[in-house]
């Protein structure tokens, strides 16, 4: 079934056997998600080129949690120090859902407990105003094993937007109880150009202080001023960082044979973790509502209050790069 209006639509689709759904806009910007795989975008296209890296693909990351596309990281983003501890008078105990816990090599746990979840929900699509629309929800309470590891009831929206050539989503976070609710999460988009050698990808990095960390990838506590971040060629750069002070509509680029994207950081993420690996065709701008390990360091956590609602939003542009004109 497809619905439409002024040109912008929604499409069923079926990837790696899950329903997922395609918002297309006249811009030939189409994006799909899967809800069934932990609300991941799976694919983003412009003009038929896909600009997001799927390294093992909607398959692997049901089974294993190996990130792709734009996954949502949930309930923290990148790693955490500890498997049990307390925060806000709660004992968070991430043995009780040791099957949806995912470890780095040093063995801690990594990119929460939704990677590839099922329970999501589409609640709403629709096209307006010339743009494609859908919402998603997911009852973290209704989960006894996601409940028992990290008792704080609450509900999550995703709200996904598509109008011409921007992707805007929204993520809102209600708490369901008395209990307040940390804040803690972000995502994980996989960007690439694929016609281009990252070599010579052009990126635009708008941060200033950079967060120390251990050997761990756990941050100490110490910010320092941000080197190595010029604008420019991405060359032999590497980056598994992350920076704080990111200020609300801060954008990153990333451009390069005729392609620019733009990542807006447009609310409630003022943390962004750069990963630009070595040996791998992938750039990562991930916008964070909190730093690296602050469920279990309290540094920069934020709670959403019973009877109030935290929203976080980010949005993606495509648009063509124009060569500087020769003088």
């Amino acid at each position: 079934m497809t619905q439409s209006h002024d040109s912008h639509s929604l499409e069923r689709q079926v990837v790696a056997g899950l329903d997922a759904i395609t918002l297309r806009s006249p811009g030939e910007l189409a994006a799909t998600f899967v809800p069934a795989a932990g609300m991941v975008c799976s694919s983003l296209r412009h003009r038929g080129e896909e600009l997001l890296g799927q390294r093992g693909g909607v398959e692997r990351y049901v089974a294993s949690g190996s990130t792709m596309g734009i996954p949502l990281l949930y309930p923290w983003a990148n790693r955490i120090s500890q498997r049990q501890f307390v925060v806000g008078g709660e004992e968070v105990n991430l043995d009780r859902a040791s099957n949806l816990v995912r470890t780095d090599p040093n063995g801690l746990p990594i990119h929460g407990l939704l990677a590839g979840h099922s329970g999501w929900r589409i609640e709403r699509r629709h096209t307006d105003r010339g743009q494609a629309n859908f919402r998603a929800g997911f009852d973290f309470d209704r989960d006894p094993e996601l409940i028992g590891a990290f008792p704080f009831p609450h509900r999550l929206e995703v709200a996904v937007s598509l109008k011409s050539t921007t992707l805007e989503i929204a993520t809102t976070l209600r708490p369901t109880g008395a209990t307040a609710v940390p804040i803690s999460f972000g995502y994980h988009p996989y960007f690439v150009l694929p016609a281009v050698p990252r070599r010579d990808w052009q990126v635009e990095l708008p941060v200033a202080r950079h967060l120390v960390v251990d050997e761990r990838k756990i941050p100490t506590g110490t910010v320092e001023k941000a080197e190595g971040v010029e604008t420019g060629p991405l060359g032999e750069r590497t980056f598994d960082d992350g920076y704080v002070g990111i200020e609300a509509g801060a954008c990153f680029v990333l451009a390069g044979g005729g392609q620019r994207i733009e990542v807006r950081f447009l609310e409630g993420y003022p943390v962004a973790v750069l990963y630009a690996p070595a040996g791998e065709q992938v750039i990562c701008f991930e916008p964070m509502t909190a730093p690296t390990n602050a469920l279990v360091s309290g540094d920069g956590l934020r709670w959403a209050q019973p009877d109030e609602e935290f929203t976080a939003r980010f949005s993606v542009t495509l648009s063509d790069e124009r060569p500087a004109a020769k003088a």
